[in-house]
């Protein structure tokens, strides 16, 4: 009996590591012509263009992808909300503000990678995005600003 159980442990644990393992994709990537905007998607919701969605052919409504642009390695994160793409080339057709955000407006079909987002909770970004002349400053996690910050143990330690 404690044999069963522990190749029954064995068996689901390695299934789930190799369904994490391959759970991202590869492939090319379009995104909605103009002409969509307002229409009803496969889930019901009209399409519009500013809203960060995809369609993609077998994952479930309302799952979140990240997709990563393998030519610039720009990142976004899109809901799914339709079915498609309508070509087989294709993994994944995007909304023009998600297409934008990868850079693959002008080229209109790029080389991406998709795998499922899950939120982090200990992802912090800083609270003030700006400098001190007003501009814009890239916003980085509390981890990556941990590993920037340098301690004096002689001035701490006083």
């Amino acid at each position: 009996m404690k044999k069963k159980i522990k190749l029954l442990f064995i068996a689901v644990s390695l299934c789930l590591f190799i369904t994490d393992c391959f759970a991202q994709q590869t492939g090319k990537a379009s995104f909605y012509a103009h002409r969509f905007q307002g229409r009803k998607m496969s889930s019901g919701i009209p399409y519009h263009r500013d809203s960060l969605t995809c369609a993609h052919r077998t994952l479930p409504f309302g799952t979140m992808l990240e997709v990563i642009n393998l030519k610039n390695n720009k990142k976004v994160i899109v809901k799914v909300t339709d079915r498609g793409p309508r070509y087989r080339s294709r993994i994944i057709d995007l909304s023009y503000a998600a297409a934008k955000e990868l850079g693959i407006i002008n080229q209109g079909i790029a080389q991406v990678e998709i795998k499922e987002w899950v939120f982090n909770p200990f992802y912090l970004p800083l609270s003030i995005p700006f400098d001190a002349h007003g501009l814009f400053i890239n916003v980085k996690s509390a981890a990556e600003t941990l590993q920037n910050v340098q301690i004096n143990k002689k001035t701490v330690l006083k």
